[in-house]
């Protein structure tokens, strides 16, 4: 018997974006074209300005103010993200007020390692390095040219999003020539727009398929130097 219930619209989660400079603006937009409510807040307001008419309300403010952002309605927001850029005390003392503010969850951008030791003590749920991360992220692909993208899952284990190459043109997942000599999982694949499941271990893939690949960051990498160098 068909289940006729309707699913049930996604759950959305507001957003308090603090600094409004390249790296805040861009999750701050990014997170509104997701649908989801967007404060964002900078001391500058030509920033402001820029992003008026794309997030759900944008106000001239100091991070390092805990009444301007009380006054603001920060409080009331699920999520904040700090991303002040360059003002240390300020990122670290506008930190301390989303938290005094009772904002659940706290995203903050670091400048270094010791910056990200400070946040961390001070109670933000996630520090991010991004120019390290992405930093990592690039020389990983560099390093591969056939992982479009990966992610990486702790203790050694990545996924990545692999370009099948001329050389698997043809060949059945399950295979034991093809993946378990490297130790790694197929947990799928697309052919174009087309999902294709893993699960029986009895696809066939074609060239330029994106194959998703479960393993240890070595695994991989010997995986992907063997396909480099057709062994």
């Amino acid at each position: 018997m068909r289940n006729s219930r309707k699913a049930e619209p996604l759950k959305t989660r507001s957003f308090a974006v603090i600094g409004l400079g390249t790296f805040g603006s861009t999750v701050a937009s990014e997170l509104a074209r997701f649908g989801n409510p967007v404060l964002g807040i900078d001391i500058e307001g030509r920033n402001v300005t820029r992003l008026a008419e794309t997030l759900t309300e944008a106000i001239i403010a100091d991070g390092k103010d805990e009444a301007a952002l009380r006054e603001a309605g920060v409080g009331n927001y699920d999520v904040a993200v700090v991303a002040i850029g360059e003002d240390l005390e300020a990122n670290v003392l506008c930190t301390m007020n989303v938290k005094l503010l009772g904002v659940e969850t706290i995203w903050v951008k670091a400048l270094n390692r010791t910056h990200h030791r400070i946040l961390t003590k001070l109670g933000a749920d996630r520090v991010i390095l991004p120019e390290q991360e992405v930093g990592q992220h690039i020389a990983q692909m560099l390093h591969n040219p056939l992982v479009r993208d990966y992610v990486s899952l702790g203790n050694g284990y990545h996924v990545v999003d692999l370009n099948v190459p001329a050389k698997l043109d043809g060949k059945v997942v399950g295979s034991a020539a093809i993946l378990e000599k490297y130790n790694l999982r197929a947990l799928g694949a697309m052919r174009e727009n087309q999902y294709l499941s893993c699960d029986s271990d009895e696809l066939t893939l074609r060239e330029g398929d994106k194959l998703l690949l479960l393993g240890k960051r070595s695994d991989l990498r010997h995986f992907g130097d063997d396909l480099r160098d057709g062994k």
